[in-house]
């Protein structure tokens, strides 16, 4: 079986939380029904990024993944100027790392959005909306989404926050 991109949201939100609640609770928090949650599970515990008894993060096995091949699994560019929430670089997990430019900065397209910049199609549709009511979950994905579209100086910023929240939120 083939891990999906919302399976890293899946996981992303299993390695803040205090354990595995119910399908249809972790679907409430992501935007996700109850069966897509069940079958990110299930997916991860076949990709080996879960373990199958207890359901918690492999936290070594997701940030080599989350760092090796995330970018090239689910590679993703900025497109067209629209309105949204800031992503990768932009957000608030990479702020202040970074001089300001003359890009325009990395936004999940989101018509409530504060923010002008260039579209990143977030992992999963309903990114935006789980970022926004979980700030923890918004950092991790910002950073994976910097892994996605940053060039070498980002994506080394984004592994090195990866891999240090990976570590303190999940046990070895």
């Amino acid at each position: 079986m083939i891990t999906k991109p919302q399976d890293i949201v899946v996981a992303l939100k299993l390695t803040l939380g205090d354990g595995f609640g119910s399908y249809a609770e972790l679907g409430q928090a992501l935007g996700m029904s109850a069966s897509e949650v069940h079958a990110g599970v299930r997916r991860l515990v076949e990709a080996r990024l879960l373990d199958p008894e207890t359901k918690r993060v492999r936290g070594e096995a997701l940030r080599n993944f989350l760092v090796h091949g995330v970018p090239y699994a689910f590679p993703a560019s900025p497109k067209e100027v629209t309105r949204g929430m800031p992503t990768a670089w932009a957000a608030p997990a990479m702020a202040g790392k970074f001089s300001t430019s003359d890009q325009l900065p990395p936004v999940w397209p989101d018509p409530n959005g504060k923010v002008q910049g260039a579209a990143v199609q977030p992992l999963y549709p309903s990114v935006p909306g789980a970022a926004g009511r979980d700030p923890a979950l918004y950092d991790l994905l910002a950073l994976v989404d910097a892994l996605r579209i940053g060039r070498a100086r980002e994506r080394g910023i984004a592994e090195k926050e990866i891999t240090e929240s990976l570590s303190t939120n999940v046990p070895a």
